[in-house]
């Protein structure tokens, strides 16, 4: 944790702007209650209303709250909300625990319940002050009890980065500034590259004050979680960074970004085959919440290419050997079907896996005779689940234990898979390079950290037969991925993914693909068909590449 301000509050002079009149130099009380003896609504009476709150209502509560909140009236402001015993603390922690000596707070046009506005304030510290400029919003309820109009009161009113026991504070950093640099020295900041937000905070915060670094003077969130790191939000007096190189490569990073901004929601890794260097990282929403890292999804037919890997090991198929591939098949009374309904005839295993044949790796699982099988394939050959150590935070995996139907649907990636777009990128650089290499975001020397081994790698019949067929899926004219992956050079290889989630109309969309020596993977929500959406995500990095 950081270092808190240990200096007394300097001013106190508070201002709030509402429809051009200005509160402040009076009793606040008095001018919100009328001098009642406790808060009423803000039109003074006392009875008890119910139905939705009125326009006028919205106006002239979100008025009373952000005057009493600017005029440093925390017991005022918190007896306006919904949640006076989280609001009281919060709110006074804005002056006592953020140091502001004075504030503007100008409410905005309201829509519907909701306020929007615009806090300008001083931060006073050790003798020396800042402006801070943000904007947040607030939302008026009907009280449950008093039928009063009130403040629905959430972290995110004070400051929209803030959270469920998180503060804000003003004082000394609690690690050293960092200078992070790509792989070619090319530094890397969040507001070039968003996605890099997340990332860069938890490097600074593992990292900082082993590279050099001296911290500064910051308002912060202070999130209150034990290994989350603190939010930067204003920087009243720069440290001295150290400088901290990264495996990022600037130019597929920004591919990457461009390329995951098209959707609301999406994640693309980007992954060095040879090394397992990672060369992207991009999510959108870029919130502070690194899903392409941390996230946990069904990743669909993706994964058979860990599935096909564990059937090719065990001698159950082969990729130019003719296989079963039926319309639909029932399994321990779950039934399984292809995109569409379709079927294969005559077919190899190579056609069935680039056209993503469900039932043809349904067929084979009684012929495993091992319901952990798929697991024990996923920790001892593609390092799924061995605890990764990237240099930042990582789900690296899951695949647990399962019988029956859910074993089977676990076989084309559903069910109790979980995986995110590292640890597909990851498998798929294990099958492009043949054997695993950990993938990491900062060399395991700065540290001294071990990297996750693999027991074995693949067999050179299986992890050539693996490269064949994605290199069918992405080249020929019944490959899935072959639209995707039409702008892409060199040698390469794909995969599509569509993972239905329950509850959601449109499944969600996945793609995984190798081009030389750059392994990518994409993630897309509810975007339907892998090849779509996701598949362009991953081209455009992996051009970049």
């Amino acid at each position: 944790m950081r270092s808190g301000a240990k200096v007394a509050i300097v001013g106190g002079v508070f201002v709030v702007v509402a429809s051009g009149v200005g509160y402040g130099g009076y009793n606040l009380w008095n001018g919100i209650s009328g001098g009642s003896d406790g808060p009423t609504t803000a039109s003074g009476s006392n009875s008890k209303k119910t139905g939705p709150v009125t326009a006028e209502e919205v106006t002239a509560t979100a008025k009373d709250f952000l005057a009493a909140w600017a005029g440093g009236e925390s017991e005022t402001a918190a007896q306006l909300t919904n949640n006076p015993v989280a609001a009281g603390p919060a709110l006074l922690g804005f002056r006592e625990e953020a140091k502001v000596s004075a504030a503007q707070i100008t409410p905005g046009t309201p829509t519907g319940t909701t306020v929007p506005f615009t806090v300008k304030a001083t931060i006073t510290y050790e003798g020396g002050s800042k402006p801070w400029t943000y904007a947040s919003q607030l939302t008026v309820v009907r009280g449950l009890t008093t039928g009063r109009p009130l403040v629905d009161w959430k972290p995110a009113v004070l400051h929209p980065k803030l959270t469920a026991g998180g503060s804000l504070r003003t004082g000394g950093a609690s690690s050293g500034e960092i200078e992070a640099v790509d792989r070619k020295g090319r530094v890397l900041t969040a507001e070039k590259y968003p996605s890099l937000g997340p990332v860069l905070a938890q490097l600074r915060e593992r990292y900082g004050s082993t590279t050099g670094g001296k911290p500064g003077v910051e308002v912060y969130v202070d999130s209150g979680a034990e290994g989350v790191p603190d939010t930067t939000l204003l920087t009243l007096q720069k440290g001295e960074p150290g400088k901290l190189e990264t495996t990022i490569d600037a130019d597929v990073q920004a591919a990457a970004e461009k390329a995951v901004a098209r959707y609301g929601t999406a994640s693309v890794v980007a992954i060095q085959p040879t090394t397992g260097a990672v060369r992207a990282v991009a999510n959108s929403p870029a919130n502070g919440f690194n899903a392409a890292f941390e996230g946990a999804k069904m990743p669909g037919s993706t994964l058979k290419i860990l599935t096909a890997a564990l059937l090719l090991d065990k001698g159950l198929v082969k990729a130019d050997q003719v296989t079963e591939c039926p319309r639909n098949v029932l399994y321990q009374g779950r039934t399984f079907h292809n995109l569409d309904n379709f079927a294969l005839e005559g077919k190899s295993f190579g056609y069935a896996f680039a056209k993503s044949c469900n039932t043809a790796f349904i067929k084979k699982i009684d012929d495993v005779h091992d319901d952990s099988a798929l697991g024990k394939e996923a920790r001892e050959v593609f390092g799924i689940g061995l605890e990764w150590k990237t240099g930042i935070r990582s789900m690296d995996g899951r695949i647990p234990d399962a019988t029956g139907g859910e074993a089977a649907a676990q076989y084309i990636g559903q069910g109790t898979v979980q995986m995110n777009p590292l640890t597909i990128a990851s498998i798929t650089a294990t099958a492009k390079a043949g054997v695993f290499k950990q993938p990491f975001l900062v060399a395991a020397d700065v540290d001294d950290r071990e990297f996750a081994q693999a027991e074995r790698r693949l067999s050179a019949s299986v992890a050539r037969q693996l490269r064949d067929m994605m290199r069918a899926t992405a080249t020929t004219s019944y490959g899935t991925g072959t639209r995707a992956m039409s702008s892409v050079g060199g040698d390469k290889g794909a995969k599509t993914g569509s993972a239905e989630v329950d509850g959601q109309a449109t499944s969600d969309s996945w793609f995984t693909g190798f081009s030389n020596d750059l392994a990518a993977a994409a993630f897309v929500e509810g975007a339907g068909h892998g090849g779509d959406a996701a598949g362009p995500v991953v081209a455009q990095v992996l051009r970049a590449g």
